[in-house]
């Protein structure tokens, strides 16, 4: 028997079921953007510099290679966001097709709940990649999309009513508890060197920044001195160098219930224009809502500890990216370009894992048969640039082999 929600609580079955190649191509171009190590260009910019510190060019070039310390958002801080936001575009197209092929409510709970685990322990698995022993932390990419997958299931199906008043209580809850927690934050002029905040960091990206938001002094930093201790562990859980905890599942559980919500509107019978125009309107007025809890001081725009503002801020983004690609690549058919970003995005899981366990095998067999200096052909200021891309290559010459064979490795 094919058990169904409540027909008041479904979107309508009068939807879009071709497949959408602006999907693709966007799950390539972040897939690329991270498998080929940003191209290099945060290392080139460095050497760059050295050699002419004023170069306004390659100061921006660093500026958007790299992670933003603590506030504030650069390109290389919309990787992770925007695959946590494709996993909720792409669950509107994949369990609508379940559906028609008749699998049970069931079924697919079922299905949503192995995939979780899946997706955890191959988190996991890659995190313990060169460890002495397994590196049990949850933070990572993966882990995060695994630990919020089953609860955005949930939603899914939903109407948009309920799936908005959901995201924002997760949003609301994690404000509240966050500006609950009655932790003291860091003292700005001493830092806190136990938990890897020095002073002259703690001065540089914590002045305007309020203590209930500051780096391994919050609450999802006292929460992971707890769980992560938990598991068996060669030395004991401290701090997070990077600021990262594992609560961030939470409110990125938003993040991606914006994607779905995006997926459903991508699978309704509007008109393409439509959709581009309230896809926009969505990327514009979550922009300025985070923007807007940022400079008043409510909450900050800071990825490593998903705030709320930041997953106003960052789905903004990926409102505006996923409409862009939509109008070029499914509008107007303009889709030839995205061939090399396609032979990646139907594979990105293949690719993720490639990038994450190769890398260094792949860069010391290509100096092995191509000669040590290869990656120098463009001089020594280019050399990061040049090794990225050939790696990257490399991986994606794998990619479409796969491809060419129909060969997609899925989870």
């Amino acid at each position: 028997m094919n058990e169904t929600l409540p027909a008041q609580t479904q979107p309508s079955d009068s939807v879009v079921t071709e497949r959408l190649k602006s999907l693709d191509a966007y799950r390539g171009l972040i897939m690329i953007t991270l498998a080929f190590g940003g191209f290099g260009l945060a290392a080139t910019a460095g050497l760059q510099l050295k050699a002419d510190p004023e170069s306004a060019f390659w100061k921006v070039v660093q500026h958007q290679c790299v992670h933003a310390q603590w506030a504030g958002c650069r390109y290389w801080d919309m990787i992770q966001p925007s695959f946590m936001f494709m996993v909720g575009v792409s669950m509107a197209y994949s369990y609508a097709k379940r559906r028609r092929m008749g699998h049970s409510y069931v079924s697919m709970l079922s299905h949503a709940g192995w995939r979780s685990l899946v997706l955890i322990f191959l988190g996991v698995f890659l995190s313990s990649n060169g460890q002495q022993a397994i590196n049990w932390t949850f933070a990572n990419v993966l882990c995060q999309i695994g630990l919020g997958y089953c609860f955005l299931f949930l939603l899914w199906w939903r109407s948009f009513r309920t799936q908005a008043v959901a995201a924002a209580v997760l949003l609301i809850a994690t404000w509240l508890l966050y500006v609950a927690y009655p932790g003291k934050g860091i003292d700005i002029e001493a830092g806190a060197p136990d938990v890897g905040v020095a002073a002259d960091w703690a001065r540089e990206h914590l002045q305007n920044v309020g203590r209930a938001w500051h780096k391994n002094a919050n609450v999802g930093h006292a929460i992971d001195t707890w769980f992560l201790n938990l598991f068996p562990r060669a030395e004991a859980f401290e701090f997070n160098r990077g600021g990262y905890p594992t609560i961030n599942f939470i409110p990125a559980i938003v993040t991606m219930l914006f994607g779905l919500m995006c997926g459903e509107l991508l699978r309704s019978d509007r008109s393409g224009r439509r959709k581009i125009r309230i896809l926009l309107i969505a990327g514009f007025c979550g922009l300025a809502a985070g923007q807007l809890l940022h400079l008043t001081g409510l909450c900050p725009v800071v990825k490593r500890i998903w705030t709320p503002a930041w997953a106003l801020f960052s789905a903004g983004w990926c409102c505006l990216i996923l409409a862009t690609l939509y109008a070029i690549v499914d509008v107007l058919k303009c889709h030839r370009w995205t061939f090399p970003l396609t032979v990646v995005g139907v594979n990105s899981i293949a690719m993720y894992c490639m990038s994450h366990q190769l890398k260094p095998w792949v860069g010391r067999t290509l100096r092995m048969f191509m000669g040590r200096d290869v990656f120098q052909i463009m001089g020594e200021g280019c050399a990061p640039m040049v090794q990225s891309t050939m790696i990257g290559l490399a991986l994606w010459l794998v990619c479409y082999w796969l491809y060419r064979r129909k060969m997609f490795i899925r989870i």
